[in-house]
């Protein structure tokens, strides 16, 4: 009985190696599909900064991950934590559609995966108050509950209101208050406070917290799980 054990192992452990690369190859790319669809889908996905409305926070070019766990964890966005979230309608610009049926294709698959960012239909801000708070800005002085907030991630040369004053206003139930880190040049909440929300944005529009900068290396920066 051994013997025959011993045999039916050793031909099992023959056909493995002997495998040849075009059977291996598909079944290596099919695990590697899968597995970056759980990551994208539950655990990280990645999006590119387009423009200059974080630095010097997060600079343009910059691939951040972005954690959606944390959502299906009981995370709660809290002020001074950088998120991405879906544009709430009418932020930004329309993007001209890509005419190419192929190219077009290949890039929502890639996508669809976590292999590239998603579309342009996404932003990055930071959270400076949230549901219930009153947040205002007088000079250059950003006040949210009445208590001045400092901001030590602003742009250099940039004060917390950069000209434009407004408030006290209270942010609605289940959105939050977002601005960029360049503040002058950032059309963030403040900005919209004539669309519905008065600038702010839901909470259900958020994918979750900027966790790190990953790419390119030299700009590697760990925010922390959720953020912070």
């Amino acid at each position: 009985m051994s013997v025959a054990v011993t045999e039916e192992t050793t031909q099992a452990q023959g056909w493995r190696k002997r495998r040849p690369w075009y059977v291996e190859l598909p079944v290596m790319i099919a695990v590697g599909l899968a597995v970056a669809v759980v990551i994208k889908s539950c655990l990280f996905q990645m999006f590119s900064i387009p423009s200059g409305s974080m630095e010097n926070t997060l600079q343009v070019g910059d691939r951040v991950a972005v954690n959606k766990l944390a959502p299906l964890t009981g995370w709660k966005p809290a002020p001074g934590e950088p998120v991405v979230f879906k544009d709430p309608g009418g932020w930004l610009p329309p993007t001209p559609k890509d005419t190419n049926a192929f190219t077009s294709t290949l890039h929502s698959g890639l996508s669809a995966i976590g292999l590239l960012p998603p579309g342009d239909d996404y932003l990055v801000k930071r959270v400076i108050a949230t549901g219930g708070q009153t947040v205002a800005c007088r000079g250059t002085t950003l006040t949210v509950d009445g208590q001045p907030v400092a901001e030590p991630y602003l742009h250099p040369g940039d004060d917390s209101c950069a000209g434009l004053d407004f408030g006290p206003l209270t942010v609605p139930a289940g959105h939050v208050w977002v601005e960029g880190d360049h503040r002058s040049d950032s059309a963030d909440s403040r900005y919209h406070r004539d669309e519905p929300g008065g600038g702010a944005v839901p909470v259900d529009d958020l994918v979750g917290p900027t966790a790190a900068v990953v790419w390119p290396l030299n700009h590697f920066t760990w925010f922390g799980w959720t953020g912070r």
